[in-house]
């Protein structure tokens, strides 16, 4: 294998100092213009790329910012990184998007990695729901800022969306519609946004003079199409079936779907979905889905933002900073998969 090409290869071309190289790098206008040009014939001869990570162990700074989400399976995830990808772009930083896969060992390990690159701070949607790992990492003094989840507990700024508002938007439709039988989709109950999600669906039930009872909880392991369908199986095996159904996310909907879709159950008539996220694919489906928009690119941006004005230039920006919680408000978009009268 070929050795990289170094400063000192190139200073040995172009017969000058490495201190000379290193002004046409980072300081051209201080070299003289024939000097500069033989510099850069040698740069382009050898193919010669700066060291990025040798530069920023020099100077203190990186100039890559750490998001660390769920799962990069889930188009909301994707909008996040868009917002936050966007936002980085604009001050001249870059994102290393890493995938937790929703288990607490690999974010323990990409944090770990984190610290190890010396990144500039993180984005973070927590997958352990213990805070060990958010502790353990607190303690390399690296900014961070929690995305779609609230900052209880921790004085980090986080960016996250009103999970109990769209609970009781989603459920609420349901009810207007004439639903008392209602199936909730949970996901893994050790997510706070399952359990925001949860107690707004059972506040809208009691605004109608319903109680717990009226909501039939399906917990699922994961959070995608496939422990949808799985939900979709058993929800189809009970002895009293839910006239409608709420879904943590719209993959798990999106599985309910295509459950109830191979079983021969009509949706919306015989069965009404309502997803969350309001992902791209949920106005594409058979049944378009209703769904509870969250503003993902926004959020991811918004967050971007935040950990920006933390780790300005010069360390201005921590001594200014003031830690907040930024609660973004969700909407609720109606299409046919609820749309059935009882």
């Amino acid at each position: 294998m070929a050795q990289p090409v170094g400063i000192k290869d190139v200073a040995r071309a172009a017969g000058v100092s490495v201190g000379t190289v290193s002004n046409v790098i980072n300081r051209p206008d201080t070299v003289a213009t024939e000097t500069r040009a033989r510099v850069l014939s040698a740069i382009d001869r050898l193919g010669y790329v700066r060291s990025e990570s040798a530069r920023q162990l020099r100077a203190g700074r990186s100039r890559i910012m750490g998001l660390l989400v769920l799962d990069m399976g889930n188009p909301f995830f994707v909008d996040v990184a868009r917002g936050a990808e966007r936002a980085a772009r604009d001050a001249g930083l870059g994102v290393m998007v890493c995938n937790s896969a929703e288990s607490a060992g690999e974010e323990a390990e990409y944090l770990s990695l984190f610290a190890e690159q010396r990144v500039r701070g993180v984005l973070l949607t927590p997958a352990d729901a213990t805070g060990r790992n958010i502790a353990s990492f607190r303690r390399h003094g690296i900014p961070f800022v929690l995305v779609d989840r609230v900052s209880e507990g921790t004085t980090e700024c986080s960016v996250s969306v009103d999970d109990v508002a769209g609970g009781e938007l989603a459920v609420r439709h349901l009810v207007d519609a004439g639903h008392r039988s209602i199936a909730y989709v949970s996901g893994p109950p050790g997510f706070t946004q399952v359990r925001d999600r949860r107690t707004g669906a059972l506040n809208a039930l009691a605004e109608a003079g319903l109680g717990p009872r009226n909501l039939r909880e399906l917990p699922t392991e994961r959070l995608d199409v496939a422990a949808g369908r799985d939900a979709g199986a058993r929800l189809l095996g009970l002895a009293e079936r839910p006239t409608a159904v709420f879904c943590a996310n719209d993959l798990l909907a999106l599985g309910v779907l295509q459950a109830m879709y191979a079983a021969g159950v009509n949706v919306p008539q015989d069965l009404a979905i309502v997803g969350y996220d309001d992902i791209e694919f949920a106005a594409a489906a058979a049944v378009p889905l209703t769904s509870v928009r969250q503003p993902a690119v926004t959020m991811g941006a918004l967050a971007a933002g935040m950990l920006l004005e933390e780790t300005e230039e010069g360390g201005a920006g921590a001594a200014r900073h003031e830690h907040r919680r930024v609660v973004l408000q969700p909407e609720l978009v109606v299409r046919r998969s609820s749309l059935s009268a009882r």
